[in-house]
């Protein structure tokens, strides 16, 4: 156990080693950029370490502090905080790999800068990921909002500024006005902020008080996305692509579905919540998001505006599946994190190889590029299959279960015809809003482009990784479906 402890130590600390020689390397690029693939490696390495090691990893973790007495700051190894790890440090290899072309090619300033932060937040990432309580989420949750904020804001134009004002506003505002009185309220009735199998709440609340505390979570968890608290997310996408694309569709958005995952499992307990009856009527809050935002992305004609709405969308598929409560809803939840975050970052990957190439950002000046850039088309038509659940993409298995879950829910038979309905409007919605895409693309006649144009090959390898393992995923789920059975224990 002591061993494990040291591993997971290394995990917290190794991209803030990184960060530090990053920073150091303004006038060497290429060693710059070869740490920055050097620490990502080292992480995903040690990652990978921490999950063969699950079976041995119970008493695996440490405190760092404890500034109230049985209030600690504290880590440990489990599987669901390794799967987030997982995700996260191994599509950090492929956006820093991507950035390299995307930066030089861009010829964006202060990429040191850049690359340092990013480190940082990747450390934030782990932090949440490996979190032993709530309070320590919570601390590093923040953490990850004020150090992502200068990457929003990396270019400097006044268009950059007010994007991160909003993100700073709406995602600690958010925090501070709901999640932290949310966390005190759990502290003063449960005596605990612990993550414990099955919740620490029942028997110490009246079960009538669920539903007001769970508001309080799910507006305090702005990084979630779910409406109203959502228009950070579009706002964040003047940031440079490779942060739009692991930050804003990976790191992000996922530790806020994560946090939601962890108080309602965990906290609060499924078997609580479909108790109290809260579940029934919270379910609204994803339904809404989902369908809403769906249609707010069919409107938008600015491609990586489209492609945030379709995660705010998305990232309230988890969030149905926690409120559902059914085993197989909770599984589609956790598995949906995972499929969600290698499809997404494939389109904003190449949304962002199209800025670079042919400088352009709307759906409706893409009439007939796919010719020019087939490979970058090809990822885009790859990523938007799997996002859709269709057979042979990974995004299949998360649907599967979250629709398993959606069959097997015991509320009112009204609920249960809404929530069907809502995920055939938005899979309809979905379908068209992203598949149109490379349909007119590869389809419409357009004498503009005849030569092949494609990205920096940087870009592409960067763009190439996710989408081969969305397409593994669907043969070998495997991984993924085991980690997230922890949640439904």
């Amino acid at each position: 156990m002591v061993e494990l402890t040291y591993w997971l130590m290394a995990s917290l600390l190794t991209p803030i080693v990184g960060a530090l020689v990053i920073s150091r390397l303004d006038k060497y690029e290429n060693i710059r950029e070869a740490i920055t693939l050097i620490t990502a490696l080292s992480l995903f390495a040690i990652n990978i370490y921490l999950y063969t090691q699950l079976d041995n990893a119970q008493q695996a973790g440490f405190v760092l502090a404890e500034p109230i007495n049985g209030l600690s700051i504290s880590f440990a190894v489990n599987d669901f905080g390794v799967m987030f790890a997982l995700i996260a440090s191994g599509l950090w290899i492929a956006t820093s790999i991507y950035a390299i072309g995307y930066m030089r090619a861009h010829k964006e300033q202060h990429q040191t800068r850049f690359f340092t932060l990013f480190a940082v937040a990747i450390a934030g990432v782990m932090a949440v990921a490996f979190s032993e309580n709530l309070f320590t989420l919570f601390i590093f949750y923040e953490f990850l909002t004020v150090s992502t904020y200068p990457l929003v804001t990396h270019s400097g134009t006044r268009e950059a500024k007010r994007g991160g004002r909003k993100y700073i506003l709406i995602l600690m505002g958010s925090s501070i006005l709901f999640f932290l009185p949310a966390m005190i309220w759990v502290y003063f009735i449960a005596g605990s902020l612990e993550f414990v199998e099955g919740g620490i709440l029942s028997g110490s609340m009246d079960p009538a008080w669920v539903l007001p505390l769970l508001v309080l979570f799910i507006l305090g968890i702005g990084k979630a996305g779910v409406m109203p608290m959502h228009k950070w997310l579009p706002s964040a996408m003047v940031a440079p692509t490779p942060v739009s694309a692991l930050l804003h569709a990976v790191a992000v958005v996922k530790a806020g579905v994560f946090s939601v995952v962890k108080v309602v499992v965990f906290i609060f307990g499924t078997d609580f919540i479909t108790e109290s009856g809260a579940n029934t009527i919270l379910l609204w809050f994803p339904l809404v998001t989902i369908v809403l935002a769906s249609f707010i992305a069919l409107t938008k004609d600015n491609l990586k505006e489209r492609l945030a709405y379709s995660t705010v969308s998305q990232l309230s598929y988890i969030v149905l599946g926690v409120m559902l409560a059914t085993k197989n809803a909770v599984l589609g939840a956790g598995m949906h994190i995972a499929m969600h975050a290698f499809g997404k970052i494939a389109l904003f990957f190449a949304a962002g190889a199209i800025l670079v190439t042919m400088h352009k950002k709307a759906v409706s000046d893409l009439d007939g590029m796919g010719r020019a850039m087939p490979f970058t088309f090809l990822v885009f038509t790859i990523g938007t299959f799997s996002i859709l659940g269709i057979p042979f993409f990974g995004g299949m298995w998360s649907k599967w279960y979250l629709l398993a879950g959606t069959l097997g829910f015991e509320g009112n038979e009204f609920m249960y015809w809404t929530v069907l309905s809502a995920l055939a409007i938005s899979t309809l919605l979905n379908t068209y809003y992203l598949l149109s895409i490379p349909m007119r693309a590869f389809f419409i006649q357009n004498p503009s482009y005849t030569d092949i144009q494609e990205a920096p090959k940087a870009c592409l390898i960067g763009m190439a990784i996710p989408t081969i393992v969305t397409l593994y995923l669907f043969f070998d789920p495997s991984i993924f479906y085991q980690l997230s059975l922890s949640l439904t224990k």
